[in-house]
C-alpha cells in the first residue's frame, strides 16, 4: 500500500510540475523512406520501407506517434506502429535527437504479428518547422513458432504544424 501511495504522489508531483510542458502540444506530421531488413524462418530480406507519420509532441520533449508503413520484401509485410518518444534538448544546436521505444502490428501471409521497436536518431532542421531525420529502429517481431527480426535504417520529412 506504501508503495501505491509513493508511486501516486510523486507521480502527482512529476504533473504539476510538469504542468507548463504539457500546455504546449504541436504536431507533426510527416513520411518515412529507407531500407528495411527482415529476418525469421532461416532468411533474411530487406527492402524499400515507406510511409506516413504523426505524431503529438508535448513540450520540448515527450511525445507519442503512430506510423504506417508498407515494405518490399516477400509477402509486402505492412507495419501500424505506436510509440512513445523523447527529444533531448542539445544547448546551443538545432538538431533534435531523440529516443523512442513502442509495439507494432505487422500485417502479412499467415495473419497479424506483433513487434516491439526500439531506436533513435536525429532531426536535422532544413527551414523553419520542416526537419530531416536519420534514425535507426530495430526489435522483435513475434511470428507464429517462432521471432523474428526487424532492422530499419530510414530518413523523410518532419514538418511541426
Amino acid at each position: 500500500m506504501k508503495r501505491i501511495l509513493v508511486f501516486l504522489s510523486s507521480f502527482a508531483l512529476f504533473i504539476v510540475l510538469q504542468s507548463d510542458a504539457w500546455s504546449q502540444v504541436k504536431w507533426v506530421v510527416g513520411g518515412n523512406m529507407g531500407i528495411s531488413i527482415g529476418t525469421g524462418g532461416g532468411a533474411t530480406s530487406a527492402g524499400l520501407h515507406i510511409g506516413p507519420m504523426g505524431e503529438v509532441l508535448f513540450g520540448k520533449g515527450p511525445a507519442v506517434g503512430s506510423e504506417f508503413s508498407i515494405n518490399t520484401q516477400a509477402g509486402t509485410p505492412i507495419e501500424w506502429a505506436n510509440y512513445f518518444k523523447y527529444y533531448f534538448q542539445v544547448s546551443g544546436s538545432s538538431i533534435k535527437p531523440y529516443a523512442d521505444a513502442g509495439f507494432g502490428l505487422y500485417f502479412y501471409t499467415g495473419g497479424p504479428y506483433f513487434d516491439i521497436r526500439f531506436g533513435g536518431g536525429a532531426a536535422f532542421p532544413i527551414a523553419k518547422n520542416l526537419y530531416i531525420p536519420a534514425e535507426l529502429q530495430l526489435g522483435p517481431v513475434f511470428v507464429t513458432g517462432s521471432t523474428g527480426f526487424i532492422i530499419l535504417i530510414r530518413s523523410g520529412i518532419r514538418y511541426d504544424i
